[in-house]
């Protein structure tokens, strides 16, 4: 099954999913929640660091294509010792069926820590938006290639509306032309061929400088090693989002923190 398959798969079932979601708690519920009050941490500005590539360090347990990545999984554990190692701001994996994740994750992490948290997610609905913004999130994932361009523009708008931040992820060409940036201002491609699972991060470099500047661009999949950052930051980008490889360390935080130390090396 491709990725692109796979995508599809998930997004149909988020939309299923929703149906009992929503009768099991409405959206004026999700204002009850004293996350949906507090203004949310700046997780664009956060990512932006003239000396160096900042890093989105990611909480997630398993995916659809790899199954469990980390076995011995603590959430709050993990995030410490990102926020300990240097990340920039924390991805929350929330989806719970394809990846195992829970939006009690990122709740839990944002009452315990200062660090701009992004939803990583599936949102394809306003719904999800209030509910990102009730857990404690201070930004949600929108992914250009599970949207139609009116929906992605709409689903940004309210989510700017209650104070969140948008990284709007893409694939491909195709993916790009549904971008208005007078909206976007912070951008991720994803590095990884929705066909062929293969990893090209010059590709994703590429299509990441078609950005205007003064738009936040963050790399994604396939980054491991200190000349992945270097490239990036050597390509004027600002940010890489780091999941499974963190995630298969025994030390998610240490393997950050030596990241960080190697990527600054001349």
């Amino acid at each position: 099954m491709s990725k692109a398959d796979i995508l599809r798969k998930i997004v149909d079932q988020t939309k299923e999913d929703l149906i009992g979601r929503k009768k099991k708690k409405s959206v004026s519920a999700f204002r009850d929640s004293k996350y949906f009050h507090e203004t949310c941490r700046d997780f664009v500005g956060a990512l932006k660091n003239p000396d160096q590539v900042a890093i989105i360090a990611e909480v997630k347990k398993a995916s659809p294509s790899k199954g469990i990545i980390r076995a011995d999984f603590n959430p709050l554990q993990i995030a410490e010792n990102y926020v300990e190692g240097g990340a920039s701001a924390i991805s929350v994996l929330t989806e719970e069926r394809f990846f195992m994740g829970s939006p009690d994750y990122l709740t839990e992490i944002r009452e315990r820590f200062e660090i701009p948290l992004l939803r990583k997610d599936f949102i394809v609905d306003f719904y999800q938006v209030d509910e990102a913004k009730a857990m404690g999130a201070d930004a949600i994932l929108l992914i250009a290639t599970c949207l139609e361009k009116t929906q992605l523009s709409e689903l940004h708008h309210a989510a700017n509306e209650l104070g969140l931040h948008c990284l709007v992820e893409c694939y491909d060409e195709d993916d790009f032309e549904k971008l208005d940036f007078k909206q976007v201002s912070c951008f991720g491609v994803n590095n990884r061929n929705l066909k062929t699972f293969e990893v090209n991060v010059h590709a994703g470099i590429d299509l990441l400088n078609r950005a205007p500047d003064g738009v936040v661009k963050v790399s994604e999949s396939g980054l491991t090693n200190a000349d992945d950052i270097k490239l990036l930051n050597e390509n004027g980008i600002d940010a890489a989002l780091i999941g499974e490889f963190f995630m298969r360390q025994e030390h998610p935080g240490d393997a950050l923190k030596v990241l960080i130390e190697q990527s600054n090396d001349e």
